[in-house]
Formats: structure tokens, sequence, C-alpha cells
């Protein structure tokens, strides 16, 4: 059997950048200012097809105040909005920040919903909604971010594909894992709806890395074994796995029910 080729990227700064703030399968991430990142490719004079993908339906998508907003694209790559606490998942994992109330978590889970909800309805699907792409911006707000998926036309046929897909813990079980609906994008927020609420990934008792832990997690949801965590918001992550909605307003709905009963 022939070995895969292993491909080792090293990191570079382009013009402008500071220092890098962290890497993706296809693109570097650095800093430009207090403000401003630039996502661009993993080596010098790289392919920009990707990024070209994403800033085209970012501009789709448009401006909305739980979008992380692009700033421009060029020859060099992809100007976004810098979020000044990071991802959520690094914040909740690793961070030394305190740790956020329940008020706070059903906040954030709310305005997650708000940022799928309006991406939904600009006939885009996310397509790899997880914790590594919610960022924490300076006021405490969640921002989503990483728009690599999918542009539909009116008919629901794609326009813009930038291949993204779900890992294992946020991929909804379907026959053809390149097929993504709004549906598979509400199955990703209830993990992640889950990780916010939780503190942890879905099944923490299956290891990453570990001999067959992609399958057995697979396995869990296809069989409809789903986490039995007890949080104020384990109805609606249910729902989400068991395909139970069918926009994400009405997950919107839902929270804003749970938010009426902490008053």
């Amino acid at each position: 059997m022939t070995e895969p080729e292993v491909v080792e990227y090293h990191h570079y700064c382009p013009p402008g950048v500071t220092k890098v703030l962290a890497s993706g399968s296809s693109a570097f991430i650095g800093v430009v200012d207090d403000s401003t990142i630039l996502k661009y490719p993993l080596k010098p004079g790289g392919d920009r097809s990707r990024l070209e993908t994403e800033h085209q339906i970012l501009t789709v998508v448009g401006k909305h105040p739980r979008i992380i907003s692009c700033k421009g694209f060029t020859d060099v790559g992809l100007y976004l909005e810098r979020a000044r606490y990071g991802t959520i998942h690094w914040y909740l994992t690793e961070s030394d920040y305190s740790t956020p109330t329940l008020q706070q978590r059903i906040v954030w889970c709310r305005e997650l919903t708000e940022a799928v909800e309006h991406v939904h309805s600009k006939s885009v699907i996310h397509c790899d909604i997880q914790p590594t792409n919610v960022l924490v911006d300076e006021t405490f707000h969640m921002k989503l971010a990483d728009f690599q998926g999918n542009y539909l036309s009116k008919d629901g046929k794609v326009i813009l594909t930038g291949w993204s897909g779900e890992p294992c813990r946020y991929f909804c079980p379907r026959t053809d894992e390149f097929l993504a609906d709004f549906r598979t994008d509400l199955f990703a927020l209830g993990s992640t709806i889950y990780f916010i609420m939780t503190g942890h990934e879905v099944f923490p008792d299956i290891i990453n890395g570990q001999e067959g832990w992609e399958e057995r997690v697979r396995s869990r949801f296809e069989h409809g074994h789903f986490p039995l965590d007890s949080h104020l918001c384990e109805a609606i992550t249910r729902k989400c796995w068991e395909c139970k909605y069918s926009s994400a307003s009405e997950v919107l709905s839902d929270f804003k029910a749970v938010e009426r009963g902490l008053m």
C-alpha cells in the first residue's frame, strides 16, 4: 500500500501581519491589528479559491451583528473582523476568564441561533457550525465565522461551495456525507448549544484519537443515542438532533421562551 503523502506547512507572515494566530486545513489566520485579522493561503502564492468563495458568501450574507464582518479581499487574502476573546471553544476550555453564568450561556446560545437564522434567510448553509467557528467579541457577544459552506439558488441548487463539512461530533447522520441542508446545520447547532451549556463536547467518554473513536461517535448519533446530560436547553438540543425543527426561527422561538422563564 502506498503511504499517504505528508505535506508540511511552515508559518509565514505576509506584509502587514504581525503574527500567526491560528491555522486551518486551507489557510493561516494572522493578526493585522487589534480589530483586524487576515486569512491567507498556507503557502505564499497558494490557492485562494476557498478564500474567494468565503468572500463571496460573506457578501451574500451581508452585515449582521452576529456575523463576523468582512473587511476586504485582496491578492494577499481575506481581511476579517477580529474577535477579542477568540473562539467560544477556547474561551470555555482554555482561557482564564471567569466561568459564564447560566444566563450568559443562554444569551450566547440565542445569539448563535440568531446568526444561523440570518444565514439561512440568505439561502446559505454554513456547513461547519461548531465551537471553533463561533467567536466572542469585545462586548462578549457571539459572532459566527468561517463561511466556506454552500450558497443556494431559489430552486435549491448549489451556486457556490467552499467544500466545508462538520467534524463527527457535529455531523448529522446521512447517506451522502457531502449532502448538506438547513437540517444538517441545525443538527450541528444542537451540538454547539450543548457545548456552550455544558462546557464540553458530546460524548466526552470517547477520546479523540483513540482507535475507532469517530465511528463510535457516528454510531451513537445514527442509533439515536444522544447525550443525557441535564441542562436548561436539553429539550432544544434533542429536537435539533432528532431533526424536529424545520427552521432556525423555531429554535430561536424556543430560546426566547427559555429566557422568559428566567425572568
